[in-house]
Order: structure tokens, then sequence, then C-alpha cells
């Protein structure tokens, strides 16, 4: 690595070395990696008892979005100290991607990673657990870029999303300059994980909110299979192909003008869904049916077919009424109908026991990738605020926009190409 790098703004700035970041001499991820043999390893390691299953680290793009859905998730937002800066936040996501690699490898994180001044130790507790198909995968959140005097480089996408009708945001579950979404078929590994993120974020980074959530996601290796959700429904049917080149476009920035750093990455929305199921669950199936536009039973459109079925959104009963109704949910997110907007939504349930009036405290954590939410996640929500039918049985309390970075390749760490910039 050199000595130094050219700013934009045509001043040398020092860069930041690995061992004078970490403090500790040999410590490096070496080697180097390709997207090809990251994919070959996570076809081989599907193969393997679930414990023993691992998910490469590195790669182009981060692990988390284009692999399946594993059983278990944990979200979690850091909001940096007062001292922050840019090469403070370089030494915070470079312990956290050497962390990253060891926890995705099922192998401890050693002490030595500890910044100054932490008084805590890896305790060992998700010894034997496994990789379990983990995954970590960051973002940085609008606020990032204004903590590290980087305002200048923060995308013209990441800008706050608009204000959509009906939402009841909680604004201390909201934003945030850090974002992490730790995913595994254990649900120890993931409390682990994010142990492990607050220990090597001591006096640096403080979580702000987490979320937990679980799915019913079958096995295999599709990224965007659909899971049956609280409402008794399948979610994800229509998700985009992230093998079609041109599906994956919508899932992964890969205009030839975005900055090096993002080439490869990716947009997250997430958002969490509050149901409102003791008011749905009384109502009668048809109807139930009719809200989404879906048989409750195999996902098909209720035009008929499989679940994989394209919906006819022209078919007509004959007495002319649509049958899929003309605010049904299919109908109202369809490309058809909100200009070819597409995201890859990866969510799960959660269920976090009774609110103080005894309903319950579910629904969804909504994660929605994409290559911009300008053309993704904000019209199909703007069409979806104009009488949807499932908004009657849902709020919206929680939101927040993320750019993932690329994928590191080994000896490097998520978001290197942004702060050494």
């Amino acid at each position: 690595m050199d000595s130094s790098n050219t700013g934009t703004d045509g001043r040398r700035r020092p860069a930041i070395g690995r061992r004078a970041v970490l403090g500790v001499g040999g410590l490096g991820i070496a080697g180097a990696g390709t997207a090809a043999a990251a994919a070959a390893a996570l076809r081989t390691s599907e193969t393997r008892p679930a414990r023993a299953r691992t998910v490469p680290f590195h790669g182009r793009h981060q692990a988390g979005i284009l692999h399946r859905r594993q059983a278990h998730v944990r979200l979690a937002a850091f909001d940096f100290g007062a001292r922050t800066d840019r090469g403070r936040a370089a030494a915070l996501l470079l312990r956290w991607s050497t962390a990253a690699e060891r926890l995705t490898r099922g192998e401890p994180v050693g002490d030595e990673l500890a910044p100054p001044g932490s008084r805590t130790t890896d305790t060992g507790a998700a010894r034997g657990v496994g990789p379990a198909s983990l995954t970590l995968t960051f973002g940085l959140g609008a606020s990032f870029f204004d903590r590290v005097a980087m305002a200048s480089a923060r995308p013209e996408a990441l800008a706050p999303l608009p204000a959509f009708p009906d939402d009841q945001l909680d604004p201390t579950r909201s934003g945030g300059d850090l974002f992490v979404q730790i995913a595994a078929d254990d649900p120890l590994a993931t409390v682990h994980a994010l142990r492990t993120l607050q220990r090597l974020a001591h006096g640096e980074a403080k979580v702000v909110w987490t979320m937990t959530g679980f799915t019913s996601a079958p096995e295999g290796t599709s990224p965007g299979g659909a899971h049956r959700n609280l409402m008794g429904h399948l979610d994800g049917t229509a998700n985009p192909d992230p093998a079609d080149p041109a599906q994956r476009a919508r899932i992964v920035v890969s205009d030839p003008a975005a900055p090096a750093w993002l080439s490869g990455g990716s947009y997250l929305v997430a958002r969490r869904i509050r149901m409102l199921l003791d008011h749905w669950d009384t109502l009668p199936q048809a109807h139930r049916d009719q809200a989404i536009g879906r048989r409750t039973a195999d996902g098909a459109p209720l035009t008929g077919g499989t679940e994989r079925t394209p919906a006819d959104l022209a078919a007509a009963r004959p007495d002319g009424v649509p049958v899929i109704a003309a605010n049904a949910h299919i109908r109202l997110a369809a490309p058809a109908t909100t200009g070819g907007a597409t995201m890859l939504r990866r969510g799960w349930s959660y269920h976090d026991g009774l609110r103080p009036d005894g309903t319950p405290d579910a629904g969804m954590l909504f994660l929605a990738w994409q290559s911009d939410p300008r053309t993704g996640f904000i019209p199909v929500q703007h069409r979806l605020a104009r009488g949807d039918a499932l908004s009657r049985y849902t709020v919206h309390e929680a939101s927040a926009l993320f750019a993932a970075p690329a994928g590191a390749a080994r000896g490097t760490y998520i978001g290197q190409a942004l702060l050494e910039s």
C-alpha cells in the first residue's frame, strides 16, 4: 500500500495502513479472491451440515444480498461518537471487516482486535455453533458522510426518503450512521456477531437500535425465494432473478459512472412494518386473498396457475370486475404499474410480544435491496400509498436508507475505496 494518497482536491493524504490501524503486526487478510471462487465455495457449503455451512465474506458484492435468506436475522444501527473523523471510521471498518471474515468462518475473534481502552473480551459464547451460513452486510447512512467530513462524496440517491402518507415512524428506531445486517441459520451466531461488533466499536460508535427477525424460508440457494409471513401469505414471489444480468442490474450498482466504492454495492431500504394481526385474522379468507391478489394456500395469483405464474392484471369476471382488485397489493406493486420499478425483497418476520393494549407487536422487517431507491422503493411506495388494500392492516413504524459499499477483496476492508480515496 502506498504511503500517501492524492484526494480529488489535489492534496495528499496519509494512507490508512492496516498495521497502524490495528496496532498489531502480522495481522492480515492475505491472498486474492474472485467472485467465481466465492460462488463455488457457496455451492460447496450448501452440501454440508447446516452448522458447518460457510458463506465467503470476500467478493465483489457483500455477502447477505445475493445469498439465500437464512433463518435468523439481527439488524443494528450505530452512531459515531463526538471524536469521529475519517481515520477513526476507517479503523472501525477495518476491525469489523477483519472480525467478520473470522466470524463467517466460525473462528474466534481474538482480543488483539480490541480498540484501546476496551475491557471486554470474547467469552466464546458461540463456541461450537459453527459458521451456520453467517453473513455480515454493512451499510452507510447519509449522516455517515457528514460525520467523517465527506459530504461531497455522499451519493445523490442517499437523500432522505420522502414522507409517505400514514407513516408513523419512530425516530429512535430509524436512520443511523452505520448499519449491519447479521443473518445466520443459528440465532446464537447472530447474537455473538453483534456483541463482537459492539466490543470492537468501543469508544467509537454505539448501537442506537436493533431489530430481530426470523423466517420460514426453505432450504436452497435462491437469494429471492418467497417466505410465508405472519399474515399467512408468501412474500417475495415476484423478486428479480439475480442470475439474469438485466434483473441483477436492478439490485446491485452497475452504472459505469458510479464511484468505485459503490460499484457492485447496493442500496438498502429497511422498514419495520407492524401487522394488525388481530384484525387481519378476523377477515374471511376470500377477503384476505383479494387484499393481496394471491391465494394463501400456494401463492398463485387469483388469475390462476402456480406461485410463479405471472398475474394477469387484465383478467376480468363476466361482469367486468377485475379478477385482481384495483387496490390489490400485487397490482399496485407490479412493475407494470410502477414504471418498471424493481427491488429484491428479503423480509423477515418479527414477534416482540404484546403491546400495552394487548395486541401483537409483530409484523415484518422489510428489507429491499436495489441499485437506486429513486427507481426502486420510492415509486413503489408512492403507488402503494394511494390505496393499497393492505395499508389498513399495517403500520410503518421505522424506516432507514443505507448505501452498502461493494464487497471487499482479501487484504482490504469494507468502504476502503471510499475512505482512502
